[in-house]
């Protein structure tokens, strides 16, 4: 469908700017960054069918690692962040759900185990995980937040309702 083509495009976008650009904070020792890129990840997983979803987090995030210097992480981004959206439901009237609630603990652990697995395959050791992780949980969970924050107040002024109805 168009509409879904043309909001996964936008969303992509977004996720970009959101991530290499807006609040992109580096964190020191891990040679990553705190963004709130997976908020709006989050929301796509929510409204827009798991193809376009994926498509929307795995191009705009690996491109954000592209844009900002972190090239070597792309790969890896490009499969976690499409992952991510399988543990969200785009099905039901409204964006934070039970299974959305549950989806934002499981892919802020699964996020920073997978990058802090693919560090270490870089690094070609498992003292390379803990940093890592830690890093990546820090940012999962500024997104997770963020998304409790404006998913309520999507639902609140019935934007899945909207969306459907035109």
């Amino acid at each position: 469908m168009v509409v879904n083509l043309v909001t996964a495009a936008l969303f992509a976008a977004a996720i970009t700017v959101m991530t290499a650009y807006m609040l992109h904070i580096p964190i020191p020792g891990t040679g990553g960054y705190i963004h709130l890129g997976d908020t709006l990840i989050y929301l796509a997983a929510c409204l827009l069918p798991v193809p376009y979803a994926a498509a929307a987090a795995a191009i705009g995030a690996g491109l954000a690692d592209v844009l900002s210097a972190a090239a070597i992480w792309a790969p890896a981004t490009v499969v976690i962040k499409a992952a991510i959206v399988l543990f969200f439901t785009n099905k039901g009237g409204k964006l934070l759900c039970r299974r959305n609630l549950a989806a934002i603990v499981i892919a802020g652990l699964f996020s920073p185990t997978a990058y802090a697995l693919y560090n270490c395959a870089m690094a070609g050791t498992m003292a390379a995980f803990a940093p890592q992780f830690l890093g990546t949980l820090v940012q999962g969970i500024g997104s997770g937040a963020l998304f409790l924050v404006i998913a309520p107040a999507l639902d609140g002024v019935g934007l899945k309702e909207r969306m459907i109805h035109n």
